[in-house]
């Protein structure tokens, strides 16, 4: 059977994803509670999985896009998945540990509380195209440190790897613990619809919308990691170059299809010209072939049609593009499209409005930081934001009066690759977190737990008729606690 053939095989019917949840289900009632040792082989499964089937993935995945870069494939799908499992087995003994809380021993003498974290159950995962091994992994490897089980659906666009996905794990995991499904549109609504215990959504804030209603009906609680129009701010005491060099490297890195990319740039008022020449000189540097595999492509003919429309609209109303590719023809058949600066756009232009996603960078100048950050208040809040400063009062300016999912400090993006550190959005870009320990608390019930004592102080002194001893205790229990 062909790995990378989407046509091998039927995709499955919506009635397929309930018949699994039912049967994912049983087997999590059968056994509600995970050891660590099962929850460690799990994890070891899942890096196996990935490891020894890596070139059949890589392949699928650039099948997919049409060309994905090798190294960026490496990077941000392989690395960080496998640092993301390492780093759950490393911390999952102390991640499962019962807490201890505190008692009141005045009224609970003896008594002790606790939470316990324990599995949710069943837990939904729908996987963007942008990066989908890493976007399915890595939620995979907190959902199974949390002892649960995982249905797991790829986007239109990862069919290849799906189908990839859906002949390998079998070998690893049955299929009442985690079972992929590929998806050749429309089936969206049906996954989300589904009584999960838990259900992860990563993709478009319309979509996410979508994904919360249907969600609503069964009051499965979500975890939602949206988009939104991450900025970088360039600090006055900032050098232009290295700024160029940073903000560039993650703009084409896998040709701006980052949700947490940077999506437009504020620059000090007379600086512009300086970065657009770093830019310039940057590109032709990195890459001098973009039709070479170094360079991704663009997803699928609808993202580069709306790119390229993207691109008309801001020239059409009165913005000067520069392409940073000028002597290169970018392959159309490939999707390649050539990277652009969008100097001074002006709030009528489609990519004023909506997140980029591709390799189109506006340019904003500013005279003081005020105005940056009233800027950025005054749309939705973003996944990131990217402030580039040596100036310890500028970055917590920004930090602290400009609200975002996550912040990386003279750098872009990296933040994201942290595994102690939560990733999430907040309002418009998303709810909720996972990575880390964040991620076993997202897929976990937090149980608290309260153990009486030998006796019960309550049953002795608080029973009616409680106009006598039990009302005076009350009051001097008041009268203390004030």
């Amino acid at each position: 059977m062909n790995l990378l053939d989407p046509s091998a095989d039927a995709v499955q019917s919506p009635g397929d994803f309930n018949d699994c949840f039912l049967q994912q289900k049983a087997a999590y009632l059968a056994q509600p509670a995970p050891s660590y040792a099962q929850r460690i082989a799990d994890l070891k499964s899942l890096g196996r999985m990935i490891k020894e089937n890596r070139d059949v993935l890589v392949a699928a995945i650039c099948k997919d896009y049409g060309n994905r870069s090798e190294f960026e494939t490496l990077f941000a799908e392989f690395f960080v998945v496998l640092e993301t499992i390492k780093d759950a087995q490393k911390n999952l003994k102390q991640w499962m540990k019962p807490q201890r809380r505190h008692i009141d021993v005045m009224l609970y003498p003896g008594a002790s509380n606790r939470v316990i974290p324990q599995p949710l159950g069943v837990v939904g995962v729908i996987v963007p195209w942008n990066f989908p091994l890493n976007l399915s992994i890595c939620p995979l490897a907190a959902i199974f440190a949390a002892g649960n089980r995982a249905m797991v659906k790829m986007s239109e666009n990862s069919r290849h790897l799906a189908q990839a996905l859906m002949q390998i794990s079998p070998r690893y995991f049955p299929q009442d613990k985690l079972k992929f499904f590929d998806d050749a549109g429309g089936r969206g609504p049906g996954f989300s619809s589904i009584a999960f215990d838990h259900l992860l959504f990563t993709g478009s804030g319309a979509t996410g919308r979508s994904v919360m209603a249907n969600a609503a009906r069964n009051l499965t609680p979500v975890t939602l990691e949206l988009g939104g129009k991450a900025p970088a701010i360039v600090g006055p005491d900032f050098s232009i170059q290295k700024a160029a060099e940073r903000i560039m490297w993650v703009k084409m890195f896998n040709a701006g299809q980052i949700c947490t990319n940077v999506d437009y740039v504020f620059i000090p008022e007379g600086a512009t010209e300086e970065f657009v020449a770093h830019c310039r000189r940057l590109v032709a540097e990195r890459f001098p072939d973009i039709n070479g595999n170094d360079y991704t492509s663009i997803i699928d003919q609808r993202a580069y049609d709306r790119l390229a429309r993207t691109l008309e609209d801001a020239q059409a109303k009165g913005a000067r593009l520069i392409n940073l590719t000028p002597e290169q023809t970018p392959d159309p058949q490939l999707r390649k499209m050539a990277p652009h600066l969008v100097i001074n756009p002006t709030p009528e232009m489609i990519l004023s409005q909506r997140e980029i996603f591709g390799p189109i960078l506006p340019i904003r100048t500013y005279r003081d930081k005020q105005e940056v950050a009233d800027y950025i208040n005054a749309h939705d809040r973003p996944l990131a934001i990217y402030p580039f400063t040596q100036d310890k009062a500028l970055q917590n300016f920004y930090i602290t009066r400009v609200m975002s999912g996550g912040v990386s400090v003279n750098e872009a993006l990296l933040h994201v690759a942290q595994h102690d550190l939560p990733f999430g959005g907040v309002g418009p870009s998303g709810m909720g977190h996972y990575h880390a320990r964040e991620g076993f608390n997202t897929f976990s019930k937090l149980r608290p737990v309260f153990y009486q004592g030998p006796f019960s102080a309550i049953q002795m002194l608080f029973q009616p008729p409680y106009k006598g001893k039990a009302l005076k205790i009350m009051q001097l229990l008041i009268k203390f606690k004030g």
